[in-house]
């Protein structure tokens, strides 16, 4: 053994002496004896895992809506009262996940990411304080940027992994790619993967020296490596990607492909993923016709994915069957830590007072709902910022909330995360008269219908037991400032949009190239507008661009609005839908259905 291994001999005999190295023996009962009692250690009979995981919290950290200035039903601050109970259990380890979209979506992130930089991510002070073992990275964890998510990669003290995100400098992860845990002799390896979609959503200098592969490829990849290495009893994936239809292949990246890697890629056990934020537990069976269970406890710390483990020796004393007991537990329904709350109180007081802090006066007040069946003085607001700020003669943009208002009088800076919802940066990109109608032809195509006769619906709404809801994405609802246009209900595809003139008077000209002023998705190909509708690839899309805010836009909305101190709230209707009769009465219709009545 000792040649083997090149273990240094503890004494060495010379005829009838020994002589004795101390520090050889010291080296042989500290490492060697140790290791061997290790070995010949027998495996428990039975040993149970509690696996609770998290997944798109989009910073729901306090049971409060700090931009309605509300109570709010779920929170982390809650679902630590459940990880507190389940680690009292004297008889089972507990695993704590985070499956990514953290850093997005609540003014408690936004301060740490952009505001309040100096001292330590209120993410990294929360996460660690309920002992997180491990997380992924979500594609609205990357959004804040490099300075963002680069930081909180050190401040966090569990992994923070994404194994197909790769470094092109030398091939390697950008992010830690998996982990491994061990208790009572069993070896968990737990791995992280983040949607690849991301280049079609954010500029490249977000995530700039990286690139990422598919989710399959890079579990395939993986697991051999894990397989090899780890020889594991367990392996769990944080997929921050949804479940999405197997077989999908329209699109060039699978951004949902939770069900394809449960089911192409062997030895998986359990799969979290996210991002399409649905309450799911699943089973499916996977190439070697074995069991995956897939979970997703939704979003905004509504659910806590709760997955007992029990794992029972078999007869060769080496391999385990494993039992699973899944369930979801209703966040709303659990009471506020104590300890949490006492902890991060003066955190949630500092961005309670940021949030209320006055910025300017609105002279009347705006709503979005208004905005899902034409112009509006919501949209039109930003449009004019937009155009303002980028120095543009068109611009697009659409109503990033299904129904959010601002009164009038003083606003405050939590009415901005009202008035825009996400981490966007502003562009200014070149396009064509005729890339910008046939931008507005593929906008309008997924927002309204073609009607026949006045009673036809006019919107895509769906019902169910639940409500009436859109069956098409409100964000992607874009319309253009700067033009004055129709829409004909009564036209076919591609030939239901009339551009009349410039808004100034001037013509407008399909061969001439404009400046137009958009949010950085849309600009980078999100929704489709531009690469579906206008025809535009990814290449050319990086060549129009003119220029870009180095923040997000909710920071220049507010400085602008700052610097006006009073915004006078209009609408200018420029641009209608006709037959406009058949246009009114459909409106009246479909509020009430989406909204109920006025």
């Amino acid at each position: 053994m000792s040649k083997g291994f090149g273990i240094p001999k503890p004494f060495s005999i010379f005829g009838d002496s020994i002589q004795f190295d101390m520090k050889k023996l010291a080296f042989y009962l500290l490492i060697i004896i140790p290791f061997l009692f290790a070995c010949e250690a027998e495996r428990k009979d039975e040993v149970t895992f509690k696996i609770l995981a998290t997944t798109d919290v989009h910073g729901a950290i306090f049971p409060y809506d700090l931009v309605n200035d509300r109570q709010a039903g779920s929170s982390l601050a809650q679902a630590y009262s459940h990880i507190f109970q389940e680690r009292g259990k004297t008889n089972q380890h507990v695993l704590l996940l985070d499956n990514g979209d953290i850093l997005q979506g609540d003014p408690m992130v936004y301060y740490s990411n952009f505001e309040k930089t100096e001292q330590e991510h209120i993410c990294a002070e929360v996460m660690n304080f309920m002992g997180y073992n491990a997380g992924a990275v979500g594609n609205h964890d990357i959004e804040p940027g490099h300075e963002v998510y680069d930081r909180l990669a050190k401040e966090f003290s569990f992994p923070w992994m994404a194994a197909n995100a790769i470094k092109k400098s030398d091939g390697t992860p950008y992010f830690q790619p998996y982990t491994t845990i061990e208790k009572d002799g069993i070896k968990i390896v737990i791995i992280g993967f983040v949607t690849p979609a991301i280049p079609k959503w954010l500029p490249e200098k977000i995530w700039s020296g990286m690139h990422f592969e598919e989710l399959e490829d890079s579990a395939k990849k993986w697991m051999a490596i894990i397989k090899e290495k780890e020889q594991p009893d367990m392996v769990i994936g944080l997929l921050h990607s949804g479940m999405g239809e197997l077989g999908d292949n329209k699109s060039e990246v699978k951004e949902n492909a939770a069900l394809q890697v449960a089911k192409n890629v062997s030895g998986f056990d359990m799969l979290v993923c996210g991002h399409d934020h649905q309450e799911t537990i699943k089973w499916v069976e996977n190439i070697d016709n074995q069991k995956v269970l897939i979970v997703n406890p939704k979003s905004k710390a509504q659910f806590i994915a709760d997955v007992a483990v029990r794992f029972r020796l078999n007869a060769d004393k080496k391999t385990y069957t494993k039992k699973f007991e899944p369930q979801l537990v209703d966040v709303k329904a659990l009471p506020v830590s104590k300890d949490f709350e006492e902890r991060f109180h003066s955190s949630f007081t500092e961005v309670k007072n940021y949030v209320s802090r006055p910025v300017g006066q609105f002279t009347k007040s705006i709503e979005t709902s208004e905005s899902m069946f034409g112009d509006s003085p919501f949209v039109d607001l930003i449009h004019n910022i937009q155009l303002d700020l980028a120095d543009a003669e068109i611009s697009f943009t659409a109503p990033l909330s299904f129904n959010a208002s601002i009164d009038s009088g003083m606003l405050e800076v939590r009415d901005l995360f009202k008035l825009y919802r996400f981490e966007n940066l502003l562009y200014t990109m070149n396009l064509s008269g005729q890339e910008i109608k046939d931008f507005l032809e593929y906008s309008y195509d997924k927002w309204f219908r073609q009607m026949q006769k006045k009673t036809d619906p006019m919107l895509f709404i769906e019902s169910s037991e639940k409500g009436n809801r859109l069956s098409t994405m409100f964000f992607n609802y874009d319309s253009a400032e700067g033009i004055d246009y129709e829409l004909d209900l009564k036209k076919e595809k591609g030939n239901r949009i009339r551009i009349i003139k410039m808004s100034n008077g001037q013509p407008f000209n399909l061969g001439k190239t404009y400046k137009v002023a958009l949010n950085s998705y849309r600009g980078n190909g999100g929704g489709g507008h531009l690469t579906e509708g206008a025809g535009l690839s990814k290449e050319e899309l990086t060549k129009r661009l003119i220029n870009s805010t180095t923040k997000d836009l909710r920071f220049y909305l507010m400085k602008w609005i700052e610097e006006k101190k009073v915004v006078k709230v209009t609408c200018n209707r420029n641009w209608t839908v006709r037959p406009e009769a058949w246009w009114q009465q459909a409106k009246e219709r479909e509020y009430k259905l989406l909204y109920g009545e006025k």
